[in-house]
């Protein structure tokens, strides 16, 4: 268990330490996630952690190494080890509440660490308080997003079926006029056929009657002819 924690040392939380850092918020809960996997032991408020000095500058050689996550938080878990087993460090809270309240600067001490204390925990819930307003703007921002797509998607795809409509009425309409021409083409070249029908038959008759009209001078012809031949 942590005993590392120094008197009246100041509690940072998750936005805080981002700022400090120089990184997102979301990058410290990373971190935190990594090194807890890696047996890092943090000072929690319910489920949300708490940073002091040594978290932050663990933080910070994260951030500062060229080394893979696990290996640098591999390496900062044993020096955690190695500090807290030292016993480099007392604990402050059992010192502090072990003062006697008949002296009274150590009830002020007392006093002073409890107003920090609280201090410390009205920050942490504002902090909360402007996650929480933070989600819900960008839990807000996604639903009219999401609304937003969805809508566009609905426009889109009456923009394509109604295109889709248009094509089909075109390709109707032009299959129509098509068949209408082919119609048109077929009475034309049956009336073609017609007439020259009616050509052939015309030169037919004339040539009949032009091969009777000959034959019928031929035999008049032989008819004169045979008078001088008696």
């Amino acid at each position: 268990m942590r005993n590392d924690i120094q008197s009246n040392e100041r509690a940072y939380s998750t936005k805080e330490v981002a700022e400090e850092l120089n990184i997102a918020t979301p990058t410290v809960r990373k971190y935190g996630q990594v090194l807890e996997r890696s047996g890092y032991e943090f000072f929690k408020k319910g489920t949300r952690r708490v940073f002091v000095q040594s978290d932050i500058a663990a933080l910070q050689t994260i951030r500062d190494s060229e080394k893979s996550l696990e290996m640098i938080s591999i390496e900062l878990v044993e020096q955690q080890k190695n500090r807290l087993t030292s016993g480099s460090t007392d604990v402050a809270t059992a010192d502090t509440y072990d003062m006697s309240i008949e002296d009274p600067n150590k009830m002020r001490e007392l006093l002073v660490y409890i107003s920090q204390e609280l201090a410390a925990s009205r920050e942490m819930n504002t902090q909360l308080a402007a996650d929480m307003e933070e989600m819900k703007e960008t839990v807000g921002r996604l639903r009219q997003d999401h609304h937003a797509i969805s809508s566009g998607i609905g426009n889109s795809t009456q923009k394509m079926n109604k295109l889709i409509d248009q094509q089909q009425q075109q390709y109707e309409e032009m299959l129509e006029e098509e068949k209408q021409k082919n119609a048109q083409l077929q009475k034309e070249m049956e009336s073609m056929r017609q007439e020259q029908q009616k050509v052939w038959e015309a030169q037919n008759d004339f040539n009949t009657r032009l091969e009777a009209t000959v034959k019928e001078r031929k035999s008049g012809l032989g008819k004169f002819l045979s008078l001088f031949g008696k």
